[in-house]
């Protein structure tokens, strides 16, 4: 059977793809350069028997959301680096009540305001230590429209799966620019539902150690009552400020992320088996580097594409293992030096490093790649 063809922006693929996820909640409050994830959720929800909700500010969407996902639903928000900013006190909420749902950032830059119509990478780092404390994080960061749709069903899938909040990284340009995608059937991509309890109500514990790291999540309003809180707590959900149990359920939260890193991380690696010379980049600036990477092969130089498609956990082991088999890294991302502070941190000067910032709401272009390859190669 022919695959039904659309040309569509990034942002709607990616809320298509929610939409293909079995997303059925949308709590969010516009903001440029996002706003078109959140223009298709509010006609498409309706028409499928879902809820669309703009709230009055994104702290307020945030909330809602957190809630929805608590009754049973998947939930998604779209917001860009000063949303995100605003809904960190919720996010952390969402970590550590291990409620999944959908954060999408359609990265601008900043600080504050910043430039709203032009791209960036400068949220990076926000997006693994933007709330406070210890607490594990999964971010995707895809490429195209046809990865955005993909990676968004995957992130309602990681969020299902750990029971946590996880974020979709785009940024201006391929949030906005506009690609032909295959849309997938039902069952084409694999679509994956939280663990409910399988115990009387009477019985549930909703942070209960015994069934793994990643409890069962029963849904308000199906019989089961429990307690949540932003706080510490035991098993039953209720506060604690006992010394062996909070440092066993910080423990246990991050490692649900860590011991699983096999099965949550993805990359992709282009010509890096011989290359010399590796070009580590993410998003839209991976589609400048592998152009770079072309150009540079047909001139004899043997130069590689890693790409992280999980951005967190970062994917350190395989950078190291790359960095020991390479003279040379190469860092390009739209901002002043984010994603190459943890390529540095891991390879520990096992080879030469580098980095492209640019932060004037122009992309880096295939050019300033090679220029700056020659200029240190």
């Amino acid at each position: 059977m022919a695959k039904k063809i659309a040309l569509l922006q990034g942002n709607e693929a990616c809320a298509y793809g929610a939409l293909y996820a079995g997303c059925n909640f949308f709590g969010g409050y516009p903001i440029t350069p996002s706003t078109e994830v959140a223009e298709v959720m509010s006609r498409e929800l309706p028409r499928n028997g879902g809820k669309f909700i703009q709230m009055e500010d994104e702290i307020g969407a945030m909330a809602s959301v957190l809630g929805a996902a608590l009754t049973g639903a998947k939930a998604l928000t779209a917001s860009s680096g000063p949303g995100i900013s605003l809904k960190q006190e919720l996010i952390g909420y969402g970590c550590i009540a291990e409620i999944p749902c959908v954060i999408v950032n359609v990265m601008r830059g900043g600080p504050s305001t910043g430039m709203p119509t032009g791209p960036s990478q400068s949220d990076i780092m926000q997006a693994r230590w933007g709330t406070h404390g210890d607490h594990a994080a999964i971010a995707v960061a895809p490429a195209s429209c046809q990865e955005i749709f993909a990676e968004t069903v995957r992130a309602f899938n990681l969020a299902e799966t750990y029971r946590m909040p996880v974020q979709v990284l785009l940024d201006e340009i391929n949030g906005h620019m506009r690609e032909r995608i295959e849309l997938p059937e039902p069952g084409d991509l694999e679509v994956i539902n939280r663990q409910t309890p399988s115990v009387p109500p009477d019985q549930y514990l909703p942070y209960d150690p015994d069934f793994g790291d990643v409890p069962p999540l029963a849904a308000f309003g199906s019989g089961y009552r429990f307690h949540v809180t932003g706080l510490n707590k035991a098993a039953d959900g209720f506060p604690t400020t006992k010394a062996k149990l909070v440092d066993a359920e910080e423990r246990r939260q991050i490692r649900k992320v860590e011991a699983n890193r096999d099965k949550i991380e993805k990359n992709e690696e282009y010509l890096v088996e011989d290359a010399d010379i590796i070009v580590v980049a993410i998003g839209t600036i991976s589609r400048s580097a592998r152009n770079a990477v072309n150009q540079l092969r047909e001139q004899g130089m043997k130069v590689g594409l890693f790409r992280p498609i999980t951005l967190w956990p970062f994917p350190e082991r395989r950078i190291a293992e790359l960095a020991v088999r390479c003279k040379t890294l190469i860092v390009p991302e739209m901002n002043l030096g984010q994603m190459i502070l943890e390529v540095e941190r891991v390879i520990r000067g096992a080879c030469a490093l580098y980095g492209i910032g640019r932060v004037d709401g122009e992309p880096i272009t295939p050019s300033q790649i090679i220029e700056k390859i020659k200029e240190v190669c």
